[in-house]
């Protein structure tokens, strides 16, 4: 199958892209390298792509906001299939610049929908997020919970996940929206908090908790969150659809970094320091949905999650360790 992944030089799309092009699928990246994080990660994710795809795999370097450019690669390259990845991404800094996250997010989005209507594309994959929650009525959360994000970036993807169905409903595209919660594993983007911790406590240096530590996240492994993209090539239960997809539990941000500090052997306590805004307090994935229509079964539990990541970052420390530990 002729496969686009928008974002595929992301730290989740290159994970997808390695796992379609080991399946045997032809893939085209389309992805802008945007500075937001460290370039040379995205290069070297790239090139994980291009060792398992080789002549399969193909790199457009562009803007989902481009709207020639979208629609000439899915034409020119006659895609059956769309994973959007692409995104601007981070809660915080949609805060800092609303507008740049509307045109990524939304705009760009349209962009692809429309390219892949008039293409006559099988199905449209939306990468969502559990930030279109926000404040929590009920924990865990199911998808028929009230929608109220906290920041910009919540907001764009309620937005997306809405142009989806729209598209599915009156222009036959199937879509389906999937709603990542924390989503982090090997290549992740540094300013995380997983990815901070272990800098921190591999350079000597205490773990920051920004508030009181007592919020909770739902750490979905990467691993987990491709198989559950890859099940879509195998069935159409889920068009027109919105799943969750979460791990199997949530853990309290205290407990996850007292924890990294346990399994990195550092000499440090963690310190705490002041609350950010527009962070949801908790979040939790019952993903029973996707469960029932897709078989998604998370195998890998956060403290796994944690032990493989920090034995992956020693091994890579070289080229993948944030410039500025604790930024």
């Amino acid at each position: 199958m002729r496969i686009l992944v928008t974002g595929g030089a992301g730290f989740i799309g290159s994970h997808l892209t390695e796992g379609l092009l080991r399946a045997g699928h032809d893939v085209v990246v389309l992805d802008n390298l945007d500075p937001y994080y460290d370039v040379d990660i995205k290069r070297h994710s790239l090139g994980r792509c291009r060792d398992a795809g080789g002549d399969r795999f193909t790199f457009v370097e562009g803007s989902v906001t481009d709207e020639a450019l979208v629609r000439s690669t899915v034409a020119e390259h006659d895609v059956e299939f769309v994973y959007h990845q692409a995104a601007q991404a981070g809660v915080r800094a949609s805060v800092e610049n609303p507008k740049k996250s509307h045109e990524v997010n939304t705009t760009g989005l349209l962009n692809l929908l429309e390219a892949a209507a008039d293409a006559g594309v099988e199905r449209f994959v939306n990468a969502s997020s559990s930030s279109v929650y926000g404040r929590d009525e009920y924990l865990p959360y199911d998808e028929d919970h009230p929608t109220n994000p906290r920041s910009p970036y919540g907001v764009t993807k309620v937005a997306a996940e809405h142009y989806c169905t729209v598209w599915t409903d009156l222009f036959d595209l199937p879509c389906v929206n999937l709603r990542y919660f924390t989503v982090y594993g090997p290549r992740m983007r540094p300013n995380m908090a997983i990815t901070n911790f272990v800098s921190r406590c591999l350079n000597g240096e205490p773990p920051v908790v920004y508030g009181d530590g007592e919020q909770t996240r739902d750490f979905t492994y990467v691993d987990d969150v491709v198989e559950a993209n890859l099940d879509l090539l195998e069935t159409d239960a889920a068009d027109g659809e919105t799943m969750n997809v979460g791990s199997t539990g949530n853990i309290s941000i205290t407990e996850l970094a007292r924890y990294v500090v346990e399994e990195t052997g550092a000499d440090v306590e963690v310190v705490y320091d002041e609350a950010r805004d527009a962070d949801a307090r908790h979040t939790h994935a019952d993903v029973s949905k996707a469960e029932r229509l897709i078989g998604y079964e998370p195998t890998t539990t956060i403290r796994e999650g944690v032990s493989q990541f920090i034995d992956w970052y020693r091994k890579n420390r070289e080229w993948y360790e944030p410039l500025v530990i604790g930024s």
